[in-house]
Protein backbone atom coordinates (compact mmCIF):
# COMPACT_ATOMS: atom_id res chain seq x y z
CA UNK A 1 0.00 0.00 0.00
CA UNK A 2 1.72 3.23 -1.08
CA UNK A 3 1.82 6.20 1.23
CA UNK A 4 1.03 8.46 -1.73
CA UNK A 5 -2.63 7.52 -1.44
CA UNK A 6 -2.65 9.30 1.95
CA UNK A 7 -0.95 12.57 0.93
CA UNK A 8 -4.23 14.38 0.17
CA UNK A 9 -2.66 16.95 -2.10
CA UNK A 10 0.41 17.59 0.07
CA UNK A 11 3.48 17.64 -2.18
CA UNK A 12 6.94 16.41 -1.35
CA UNK A 13 9.97 15.93 -3.55
CA UNK A 14 10.55 12.45 -4.96
CA UNK A 15 13.21 11.46 -2.40
CA UNK A 16 11.11 12.55 0.57
CA UNK A 17 8.14 10.61 -0.80
CA UNK A 18 10.35 7.54 -1.17
CA UNK A 19 11.67 7.89 2.40
CA UNK A 20 8.14 8.31 3.76
CA UNK A 21 7.07 5.20 1.86
CA UNK A 22 9.93 3.20 3.38
CA UNK A 23 9.08 4.47 6.87
CA UNK A 24 5.39 3.71 6.31
CA UNK A 25 6.11 0.11 5.34
CA UNK A 26 8.57 -0.38 8.22
CA UNK A 27 6.01 0.98 10.68
CA UNK A 28 3.27 -1.26 9.30
CA UNK A 29 5.53 -4.30 9.65
CA UNK A 30 6.49 -3.30 13.21
CA UNK A 31 2.80 -3.02 14.11
CA UNK A 32 1.89 -6.26 12.36
CA UNK A 33 -0.54 -4.52 10.01
CA UNK A 34 1.35 -4.95 6.73
CA UNK A 35 -1.47 -7.04 5.26
CA UNK A 36 -4.35 -4.95 6.58
CA UNK A 37 -6.18 -2.23 4.69
CA UNK A 38 -8.04 -0.22 7.30
CA UNK A 39 -8.07 2.98 9.32
CA UNK A 40 -4.92 2.03 11.21
CA UNK A 41 -2.91 2.44 8.01
CA UNK A 42 -4.36 5.92 7.55
CA UNK A 43 -3.39 6.90 11.09
CA UNK A 44 0.16 5.64 10.54
CA UNK A 45 0.44 7.42 7.19
CA UNK A 46 -0.86 10.73 8.53
CA UNK A 47 1.59 10.55 11.43
CA UNK A 48 4.52 9.99 9.07
CA UNK A 49 3.37 12.77 6.73
CA UNK A 50 3.14 15.21 9.65
CA UNK A 51 6.64 14.28 10.80
CA UNK A 52 7.96 14.76 7.26
CA UNK A 53 6.28 18.18 7.10
CA UNK A 54 8.32 19.06 10.20
CA UNK A 55 11.48 18.18 8.29
CA UNK A 56 12.33 14.62 9.34
CA UNK A 57 13.84 12.64 6.47
CA UNK A 58 15.42 9.61 8.13
CA UNK A 59 13.16 6.57 7.61
CA UNK A 60 14.31 4.91 10.84
CA UNK A 61 13.52 8.04 12.84
CA UNK A 62 10.21 8.52 11.05
CA UNK A 63 9.27 4.95 12.02
CA UNK A 64 10.38 5.37 15.64
CA UNK A 65 8.65 8.73 16.03
CA UNK A 66 5.49 7.36 14.43
CA UNK A 67 5.49 4.35 16.76
CA UNK A 68 6.10 6.58 19.77
CA UNK A 69 3.35 8.96 18.73
CA UNK A 70 0.91 6.08 18.32
CA UNK A 71 1.87 4.70 21.73
CA UNK A 72 1.31 8.09 23.35
CA UNK A 73 -2.01 8.71 21.59
CA UNK A 74 -3.59 5.30 21.81
CA UNK A 75 -1.95 3.30 24.57
CA UNK A 76 -2.03 5.89 27.35
CA UNK A 77 -5.84 5.70 27.27
CA UNK A 78 -5.76 2.01 28.27
CA UNK A 79 -2.78 2.08 30.64
CA UNK A 80 -4.83 2.69 33.85
CA UNK A 81 -7.06 -0.27 32.96
CA UNK A 82 -4.06 -2.50 32.28
CA UNK A 83 -2.45 -1.47 35.57
CA UNK A 84 -5.69 -2.18 37.44
CA UNK A 85 -5.94 -5.62 35.88
CA UNK A 86 -2.28 -6.34 36.61
CA UNK A 87 -2.65 -5.19 40.23
CA UNK A 88 -5.84 -7.19 40.67
CA UNK A 89 -4.10 -10.25 39.26
CA UNK A 90 -1.24 -9.92 41.77
CA UNK A 91 -3.60 -9.38 44.68
CA UNK A 92 -5.67 -12.34 43.61
CA UNK A 93 -2.58 -14.52 43.26
CA UNK A 94 -1.44 -13.52 46.75
CA UNK A 95 -4.82 -14.30 48.37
Amino acid sequence: MPITSFLNGVRFDRETTRVMGVAFEMTRVALGIAERRDDVNEIVAKTIVELAKQGERNPDLLREHALQSLREQYLTDITPTVRTVQTFGRLRAES
